[in-house]
């Protein structure tokens, strides 16, 4: 199952990045849904929201961090579904960004929602799994 999960979300996320940057011009929106949602090739050299800008080094070492951290949590079987389902989609997205980060030098993003930094779908699935994550520990900690 781990396999399955962390596979589809690296090859869902390269193949949506490779699609946008054959298709889309860099920094110009093309609207999708009007006033909603625009696709915006975007070469994001930062972390989330742009921070910490041309820092590649850090993030490569951190991406790696993360990955060996979520590896050795993974090995635990004691681990509930849901905690496993968080950490595989988390370790699927940081390692679709990390691809990105060791091919181009920058993360491809291209969902644009207009009132948020332009993101991609690597980006989507850490932020839906970090959410069932904090779920799992509350609901944990509210159970002993």
């Amino acid at each position: 199952m781990i396999f399955i999960i962390v596979t589809s979300v690296i090859l869902l996320d390269q193949i949506t990045k490779f699609l946008a940057l054959k298709f889309l011009q860099l920094n110009t929106p093309v609207p999708l849904i009007k006033n909603f949602l625009n696709l915006t090739l975007v070469h994001n050299r930062g972390a989330a929201f742009g921070l910490f800008q041309n820092q590649l080094f850090l993030f490569v070492l951190v991406s790696f961090l993360a990955i060996g951290l979520i590896l050795f949590n993974l090995k635990n079987k004691t681990n509930s579904i849901i905690l496993k389902l968080s950490l595989s989609l988390i370790l699927g997205g940081c390692v679709g960004n990390l691809i990105d980060r060791l091919r181009f030098g920058f993360v491809v993003d291209f969902l644009d929602l207009r009132i948020w930094p332009v993101f991609n779908l690597a980006d989507s699935v850490i932020t839906i799994a970090a959410l069932f994550l904090t779920w799992e520990l509350c609901f944990k900690r509210n159970a002993t």
